[in-house]
């Protein structure tokens, strides 16, 4: 099966995707796991990468157990997964009961009212997968409060079984972050949710919590970032192979004198002569405007064959300038591949020259690019 898009020629910017490296970083993180097994999470389109291709070269690889955020992304997965457990993270909206029987997807529960319906379901004679329960122990976002799982779980176990929970989940707030007490508490109170409800699997681990000490692995783990190449233990060498690389075609290059004014607005003045080009890219593509790099500030980086380059003024919706006066003329060609993602340039670099993160970065790869997978 081939998920690249065809005609390079016909694209200014091209996203490589190396399916072998996802599997890789997989299969690292599943060392990780201990006596349990490490999922996915191919939510957001597998984090911009396409659902398709990640989840059909993650099951070639051994996995069998994915997380994604809607119903609508269940059933990519399934169609592609036939065999998988496919959790959906953002709970069971009002009606939707009969998509998830359909398509054999796992509702992540964390409400009354959602356990409730789901039980009602259940007990109408329908045939679903199990669901799993969601229990808020930091992030007051999604979930019972960790009072309301322990009641569930020590007071009324006929709603458990009603409701056929199959998984019990929390969801780290700071993991990454291994200094933050607040990890030890999330630890220590889930803890207490799991030693309720012998029997049941449980999952606590993302990405950065199979970095972070004296964290259990449970019985299911959920990657997500670094699955991608993000880096679990900022601060430190990344332990993941990169999976995205981006070039983009230069169109047009030009010499300016000091005194004259670029891009819109005339946000960037040249201080000396500078050469400079401009690149098929722009935040129509995904690239964040935030990148920009008016007058005294900085903002994204290009690499051209290996030398950094700003970029100049404001990013605009197809194109970026970028100054290349002090990379090698041989490589400053029109037509020629500059570099936005890849090398020194990694989803961090990336993320912190748009004053923004690497998830970020990800998960807005446009669909204008060729893309091309390798690696499998």
């Amino acid at each position: 099966m081939t998920f690249d898009t065809p005609d390079s020629q016909t694209t200014g910017a091209t996203l490589t995707i190396d399916l072998g490296a996802l599997v890789s970083n997989w299969r690292a993180l599943s060392g990780l796991a201990g006596t349990g097994h490490a999922g996915a999470v191919v939510k957001a389109d597998a984090y911009g990468i396409g659902i398709e291709p990640a989840v059909s070269a993650l099951t070639q690889g051994g996995c069998d157990t994915f997380f994604v955020a809607h119903v609508s992304e269940g059933i990519r997965t399934r169609a592609v997964a036939p065999d998988a457990t496919v959790y959906v993270l953002n709970g069971l909206l009002p009606g939707t009961c009969d998509a998830y029987a359909a398509h054999r997807l796992s509702p992540v529960l964390g409400s009354h009212d959602e356990l409730l319906e789901w039980a009602g379901f259940r007990q109408g004679g329908a045939a679903v997968a199990p669901a799993a329960l969601h229990v808020d122990t930091a992030m007051n976002r999604l979930g019972l409060w960790q009072g309301e799982g322990l009641s569930l779980a020590r007071e009324r176990k006929d709603t458990i079984e009603a409701a056929g929970i199959g998984l019990v989940m929390t969801h780290f707030a700071s993991s990454e972050d291994v200094g933050d007490p607040a990890n030890a508490r999330q630890i220590a109170a889930f803890s207490h949710i799991v030693e309720a409800l012998p029997g049941i699997p449980a999952s606590i681990k993302n990405s950065s919590g199979h970095f972070l000490k004296d964290c259990p692995s449970y019985q299911v783990t959920r990657p997500g970032y670094a699955l991608y190449g993000g880096n679990p233990t900022p601060g430190q060498p990344n332990p993941m192979k990169p999976v995205v690389g981006l070039t983009a075609r230069i169109i047009q290059l030009r010499d300016v004198e000091a005194g004259m004014q670029v891009g819109y607005n005339g946000r960037w003045t040249a201080k000396g002569r500078r050469r400079l080009a401009t690149i098929c890219l722009g935040y129509a593509d995904g690239y964040p405007r935030n990148a920009s790099a008016p007058e005294g500030t900085a903002g994204g980086f290009a690499l051209v064959d290996g030398v950094s380059c700003p970029f100049v003024g404001t990013v605009s919706m197809d194109l970026i300038i970028v100054d290349v006066t002090d990379a090698a003329p041989a490589a400053c060609k029109r037509g020629a591949a500059v570099t936005l993602i890849g090398g020194s340039l990694d989803l961090e670099a990336v993320g912190a020259g748009a004053k923004t993160i690497g998830y970020e970065i990800l998960t807005n790869l446009g669909r204008r690019y060729t893309r091309r997978y390798v690696g499998l």
